[in-house]
């Protein structure tokens, strides 16, 4: 399994940080700061559980949903994308 995508996502939502784009749903999610941004992360959180308690179906799906959320919340506060790899590796000793 490969997550370089998700270094893919990271630049590209920092690119739609640091040069917004009208017609871009990331660049109206993080203009809105960081209540609309949380709003997001809770709605998908909520989502990825009820897809949860009803089996299966679904559960993929919500669970990119809340990923691509957080890296949103990331790049909004600048957090570097290797932040939390590294506090994985960190863990794991």
């Amino acid at each position: 399994m490969s997550w370089s995508i998700l270094d893919e996502i990271y630049k590209i939502l920092e690119d739609r940080r640091d040069n917004p784009r009208a017609e871009s749903y990331t660049s109206k999610l993080i203009a809105g700061g960081i209540e609309s941004i949380l709003n997001k992360v809770s709605e998908e959180a909520e989502e990825l559980m009820e897809a949860a308690m009803n089996g299966k179906h679904g559960v993929i799906h919500e669970a990119a949903d809340l990923i691509f959320h957080i890296l949103v919340l990331l790049v909004y506060k600048k957090i570097p994308s290797d932040a939390v790899p590294l506090e994985f590796m960190r863990r794991r000793r």
